[in-house]
């Protein structure tokens, strides 16, 4: 029997998607302590408080320690950096290094936007170890997007509605993911005030 193109499309793909994120997320488990489980929903808005406003594809709770993930987006070919993107922000969360930015920008509120921008690319770089250790290697952030992704919420304590909104541009996140990949180790990933050696002292690989 001869396969139509449109169900290798609709069956084979999706199933990949899947698998791959499930491979981040042993990925992400393996390299630090105490990281939060995958857990798909029917939609984000009503869990950990997050509302329309909230990245509708997936967002880390830290008030659960928890990474919900929608059902529809268990199908997109995104969805393993998407995971990979939320464990560099458990990994952060986890092992101390929200704790140090956070008392930063509480201390000098006016260099906020700097602080915060430090946090993300840290988290870019950590979600290109994750796809190395996954085997998912040699990819860049355009494979998937013209335009920069999680600028707004998506991840933080309950309510996640309250979530920071962060810019870096899509270059910039790009740069670091590749970072990342390239070196599979979190060394590589102190950026400015946001040193890595909480990270490199708790990695495991």
């Amino acid at each position: 029997m001869r396969l139509s193109l449109a169900f290798l499309i609709s069956t084979f793909f999706p199933m990949c998607a899947a698998a791959d994120y499930m491979s981040v997320e042993s990925a992400a488990t393996s390299a630090f302590d105490r990281m939060p489980p995958v857990v798909v929903v029917d939609v984000i808005a009503g869990n950990c408080g997050a509302n329309a406003g909230v990245n509708p594809k997936a967002a880390y709770c830290t008030s659960q320690n928890t990474i919900f993930v929608s059902e529809q987006a268990t199908h997109l070919p995104e969805t393993p950096y998407i995971i990979a993107h939320l464990y560099g922000h458990a990994a952060q969360v986890r092992h101390g290094v929200a704790d140090v930015a956070f008392a930063a920008v509480r201390s000098r509120p006016n260099e906020e936007a700097a602080l915060r921008g430090m946090v993300m690319r840290q988290v870019e770089c950590l979600a290109g170890i994750y796809m190395a250790l996954a085997e998912l290697k040699e990819l860049s952030l355009t494979d998937w997007y013209n335009e920069e992704p999680f600028k707004g919420s998506h991840w933080g304590r309950k309510p996640q509605s309250r979530g920071p909104n962060v810019s870096i541009g899509l270059a910039a996140r790009d740069e670091w993911f590749q970072i990342g990949q390239k070196a599979v180790h979190p060394s590589a990933c102190s950026v400015g005030e946001m040193n890595a050696e909480l990270l490199v002292n708790t990695y495991k690989n």
